[in-house]
């Protein structure tokens, strides 16, 4: 069996940039208030007056992956899409990506995982690759939020924490044995599908034109979510899928050289820091520029840290999730 490997990393978020004090000027928050309780300042939400779109954001992510990957984009055998917005219904944004970046007719997966899907993405792609199935798989994370979300004082406690991004990372087969992606774990419970959801269309026609045309006080197309549940879940099973991981691998949480976790809330980020004696090098946050980008929070994380020098050959990194669904999920990677 064959091990896969992170070839290249790739990411891109929207140049429009909204702080904690242009959302106080739209609906009642203040920074504090948004600083308090997720560690937020500001966020990248798209510009409607550009080209940017879910697809089109994480075409962007992925021809710099490619290109780190020194690869030929037909070199690519899969497409794996993880996103919660899609450009359309159906068809999803996997096949949008093939033909923007001009691939011949390769298979594109489509990955409803919300904040987990990176995760759940980089699973499916390792298994390809462990089989000898594919060498190169291409794993995108993207995520337009901004044009679904209700930026009233109703919606304020959802609104405030989501931004726009992808992320994306070519593997492929490597060559080293013991180095690249040692393992993944994924779970999920249904029962709590509906704590943190959204039942409604896609962004093309969403919130805010919904509720201009339909003006209504119980509007079913915004974002719910039930936050202190929500946060009681994610600590749990956090920690609980770290171990499982490391466990796994027969390595212990003093072997972690980077943790990168799914960038939903800081609070959550450094509880699990603290709960696992973690060193500020050793985790890696950016909800404090982007907010929480959903499928895209790993894979924007996962290269920044990596273009800043904080992830090494040799290092063991780990990448764990928790979201919608509920779902979570980890993956265990001595990176090469």
């Amino acid at each position: 069996m064959f091990q896969s490997k992170i070839a290249g990393l790739g990411k891109y978020v929207p140049e429009n940039v909204v702080t904690n004090q242009d959302l106080s000027k739209i609906m009642d928050t203040t920074d504090e208030w948004i600083t308090e309780r997720t560690g937020i300042k500001e966020r990248r939400h798209i510009d409607k007056n550009t080209e940017d779109t879910t697809a089109v954001m994480g075409k962007k992510a992925a021809l710099q992956a490619i290109e780190r990957a020194k690869i030929n984009k037909n070199e690519i055998d899969l497409i794996v899409f993880a996103t919660l917005s899609p450009d359309y219904y159906f068809p999803g944004c996997g096949v949008q990506i093939q033909d923007m970046l001009g691939i011949k007719t390769c298979p594109a997966l489509d990955v409803r995982n919300q904040c987990s899907g990176f995760i759940y993405g980089l699973s499916v792609a390792d298994q390809f690759i462990k089989t000898g199935m594919y060498k190169n798989v291409l794993v995108i994370g993207s995520e337009n939020h901004s044009g679904g979300l209700d930026f009233t004082t109703r919606g304020r406690s959802v609104s405030v924490i989501f931004g726009d991004g992808a992320g994306a990372a070519v593997l492929t087969r490597a060559e080293e044995n013991g180095s690249g992606i040692l393992s993944t774990h994924l779970h999920s419970q249904g029962e709590f599908a509906e704590e943190l959801s959204l039942i409604g269309p896609s962004t093309n026609y969403w919130v805010p034109e919904i509720m201009k045309d339909n003006p209504q006080e119980n509007i079913p197309y915004y974002p719910y979510m039930n936050g202190q549940l929500v946060f009681k879940n994610a600590v749990a099973r956090f920690s609980e899928v770290i171990h499982e991981g490391l466990a796994y691998n027969e390595l212990d949480v003093s072997d972690i050289n980077m943790l990168i976790p799914h960038q939903a809330n800081l609070r959550i980020s450094q509880f699990i820091q603290k709960k696992f004696q973690l060193k500020d090098e050793q985790v890696y946050n950016n909800i404090q520029r982007y907010g929480n980008t959903t499928a895209a929070s790993i894979p924007i994380a996962l290269t920044e840290a990596w273009e800043e020098g904080k992830i090494n050959s040799g290092d063991v990194v780990v990448l764990a999730a928790f979201g919608s669904g509920f779902t979570w999920g980890s993956a265990i990677i001595r990176w090469a």
